[in-house]
C-alpha cells in the first residue's frame, strides 16, 4: 500500500483551521514524514499518527512553514523514550539551525539523529521494498521534491486457500513477501498456490514550493500521484510568479504534461477562506484533481 495523509495544507500563516505543510507517507509498513510545519505534532495526535514508526523525515526547504515544527517533534520523540535512529534529510544548513536549538537548550537526544544533507538529485533511501529519491524544484531558495516508489509490492494472500492449506493467519505477512510455508510434517506449501501476484508498483511525488516550470513535469513524469502546490487561484498568476509559487491552472498543466494519474493540490494562501474554487479551476485542466484536505488519507491509485 502507498498512501498520503495530509497534516497541513496551508502556506505561510496558519488560518481558517488550516496548518502549514506536513504530510505522512505510508508505504506498506513504513511511515515517512515530509515537511514539518508549525502544529505538526498536534496534527499527529489528532489523526493518531504514531511518532515511533517514523524513522525518516524529509524537509524540502528552509522557509519556516515547512520546518518550524521540527525541533519540537524531534525533542518530543526523545522525551517519549525513543532509542532507534532517526534519519533527517534536508538542505545542508538545516543541521546548523538544529544544533543551535539543542545547544542553547542544553538538550541531549537519547537516540542517534543522522543528518543527510541534500546536494544532488538522486536516490536517498533504497531497500528491497521501496526507493525514495529527491529532485530540485524552482523556488526562491534551494528547494527539493521527493518521489516515493514501491520496488516490490506485497503479494495478495487468498485467506480461504491459505486456511485450507493449514497456514495460520500469523504467517500471512510473510506470505505477502513471497515466503513458502512448511508444515510441522515437513510439507512445503508453495507461495504461489495461496497468493495472487502483486499489483504494479505505485509511485508518489511531492513537488514542494515552486514557480511554474515545465521542466518539473520531466522530473515527475509518469508517477501515479503528484502533489503540487497551488498557492493562488488563476487570476493571481502575476503574484504567484513574483513569489515563486503556482496557481491552480499551472499545477494542473504540470500534471497533464507529466502524464500522472491523480493530482493533489495544497499550500493554499491564507487570503482564501474557502477552497472549492481551487478544485474547480484545476479540474478544468486536469479532471483527476483533489484538494489536499487535512486529516484525509489518499490511496495512491
Amino acid at each position: 500500500m502507498l498512501a498520503v495523509t495530509i497534516l497541513g495544507n496551508n502556506s505561510a500563516i496558519p488560518a481558517f483551521d488550516r496548518h502549514p505543510t506536513a504530510q505522512v507517507i505510508t508505504l506498506d509498513d513504513h511511515l515517512f514524514l515530509v515537511d514539518c510545519g508549525e502544529g505538526t505534532q498536534t496534527q499527529m495526535n489528532k489523526y493518531k499518527i504514531r511518532r515511533s514508526r517514523i524513522n525518516h523525515i524529509f524537509i524540502s526547504h528552509l522557509h519556516g512553514d515547512h520546518y518550524f515544527g521540527l525541533i519540537g517533534l524531534i525533542t518530543s520523540m526523545g522525551l517519549l523514550g525513543r532509542h532507534q535512529d532517526l534519519n533527517l534529510y534536508g538542505p545542508p544548513r538545516l543541521i546548523d539551525i538544529f544544533d543551535l536549538q539543542l545547544k542553547v537548550a542544553d538538550t541531549q537526544l537519547p537516540y542517534n539523529l543522522i543528518f543527510h544533507p541534500l546536494g544532488e538529485e538522486g536516490v536517498l533511501v533504497k531497500d528491497n521494498r521501496f526507493e525514495i529519491s529527491c529532485f530540485k524544484v524552482f523556488h526562491r531558495i534551494e528547494c527539493w521534491g521527493f518521489i516515493f516508489r514501491q520496488v516490490r509490492p506485497p503479494r495478495r494472500v487468498n485467506p480461504e486457500k491459505a486456511k485450507i492449506s493449514g497456514i495460520p493467519a500469523s504467517f500471512f505477512d510473510r506470505l505477502k513477501w513471497g515466503e513458502n510455508y512448511e508444515t510441522q510434517q515437513g510439507i512445503v506449501i508453495q507461495n504461489e498456490t495461496v497468493t495472487e501476484p502483486a499489483p504494479k508498483p505505485k509511485s508518489y511525488a511531492y513537488s514542494a514550493d515552486t514557480i511554474y516550470n515545465p521542466e518539473l513535469a520531466l522530473k515527475v513524469k509518469g508517477v501515479d500521484m503528484l502533489y503540487h502546490e497551488t498557492t493562488y487561484l488563476k487570476d493571481l498568476e502575476e503574484r504567484a510568479n513574483k513569489r515563486y509559487h503556482c496557481t491552480t491552472v499551472q499545477a494542473a498543466s504540470i500534471a497533464n504534461i507529466a502524464g500522472v494519474k491523480q493530482l493533489l493540490i495544497g499550500h493554499f494562501s491564507s487570503k482564501y477562506d474557502r477552497l472549492d474554487e481551487f478544485e474547480r479551476e484545476a479540474r478544468e485542466i486536469f479532471p483527476e484533481t483533489y484538494l489536499a484536505i487535512e486529516g484525509v488519507s489518499f490511496l495512491v491509485p
